[in-house]
């Protein structure tokens, strides 16, 4: 009994491993290729597979998500020489299993390797300003090729990225100097445009400032001028309504010529050349009051001399004694001619007056009225 026994549970724990031998359960996004004798057979889909044992055999697991690969930074030597250590990042998925195990022995050192020299060939037909600004083209130019070289090994690269570009040290100091230069350059720039457009500024407000004050300045003096002349209008008027004779006239004259002393510049003042007839004509008024109603003594000479008609006669005026009555009546011819002209100044108010307020009767109407 007991040799059958052992024979038994032999056959049972031989029976257990080829049924354990035989059956693979695969994850999900993993695929295991299968070699049966050594040659490969297939490759095993996720789920619930049965192998031939002892004759079939996993020989790889693969992973097919998209796997992500980072490489150390490679020294790659730019056109202008200069060296400069780049660093990439690899995206890529696994599509082919098969050939992925068998196409080539390490694919992550294949594609690390394909890499460093599609990156050395890239770089070094640029310089380190394109390289350092030209990033896109340089990820497009090396997922071509590696995406073209990674095909027959059942590997599709999807994107390929630049971690970071490292200059020498020394020329990261003279773009920091350089970038620095160029800051303070616009800097300076923006500084000068911006006096430049204050003192534009300025000077419109200064000139649009001194165009309003002229503009002002002008309608001042015009309307000024303007009320002077028609002020001198009315006056002009009011006194030729008056029919104000040559005396009353060279009166007021003789009367404004004091005025001409009280001005700031009363050092030097001109006398015209009117004031001797002004004064003539005055003199002769006086004459006429003083003489009037009796015969001159100075008649018979007049008929003796041609007449009133000589013009020597008319251009003399009558002497007066200094103790005679003609005096007095000269005095008197004064005071007359003054009271006149203060009446005909009154009349040329009232005349002005009367111009600016229609509702009041004029003097002249009214005494013809009455």
């Amino acid at each position: 009994m007991e040799p059958v026994v052992v024979l038994a549970l032999v056959a049972a724990i031989v029976v257990v491993f080829l049924v354990a031998s035989s059956v693979r359960i695969v994850p999900q996004a993993r695929r295991y290729n299968v070699e049966r004798f050594g040659r490969y057979r297939r490759t095993l889909q996720p789920g619930l597979n049965l192998l031939l044992p002892v004759a079939d055999r996993i020989n790889t697991k693969l992973d097919v998500r998209e796997q992500v690969y980072s490489s150390d930074p490679r020294p790659v030597i730019t056109e202008d020489n200069l060296v400069v250590n780049i660093d990439t990042v690899l995206y890529y998925q696994i599509t082919d299993p098969r050939a992925a195990a068998y196409e080539v022995a390490d694919y992550l050192h294949a594609i690390d390797q394909l890499t460093v020299t599609t990156l050395r060939n890239v770089i070094g037909s640029m310089d380190l300003e394109e390289t350092l600004t030209s990033r896109e083209e340089i990820n497009s130019r090396l997922r071509a090729v590696l995406d073209d070289a990674t095909g027959k090994w059942g590997i599709r690269v999807n994107r390929v990225e630049i971690k970071a570009i490292d200059p020498p040290h020394t020329i990261k100091e003279a773009m920091e100097k350089q970038m620095r230069a160029e800051r303070d350059k616009r800097a300076a720039i923006l500084h000068a445009e911006g006096e430049r457009q204050a003192k534009i500024l300025t000077a419109e407000g200064t000139k649009q400032k001194d165009i309003l004050e002229a503009q002002g300045t002008q309608q001042a003096m015009i309307l000024r001028a303007d009320g002077e002349a028609k002020a001198v209008e009315l006056v002009f008027q009011a006194v030729h309504r008056n029919n104000a004779d040559a005396k009353i006239l060279a009166y007021k004259y003789l009367e404004t010529l004091p005025h001409l002393a009280n001005s700031d510049n009363n050092t030097f003042w001109v006398i015209p050349g009117e004031l001797t007839e002004a004064i003539r004509t005055v003199t002769t008024a006086f004459g006429d009051q003083s003489t009037a109603g009796r015969p001159s003594p100075a008649q018979p000479e007049e008929a003796a001399t041609g007449g009133p008609g000589d013009t020597s006669y008319d251009s003399r005026p009558p002497e007066l004694g200094a103790g005679s009555k003609a005096s007095l009546d000269a005095a008197a011819a004064a005071d007359e001619a003054g009271r006149q002209a203060a009446a005909a100044v009154s009349d040329a108010k009232a005349e002005a007056e009367a111009a600016k307020s229609p509702q009041t009767p004029r003097r002249g109407q009214t005494s013809g009225g009455s």
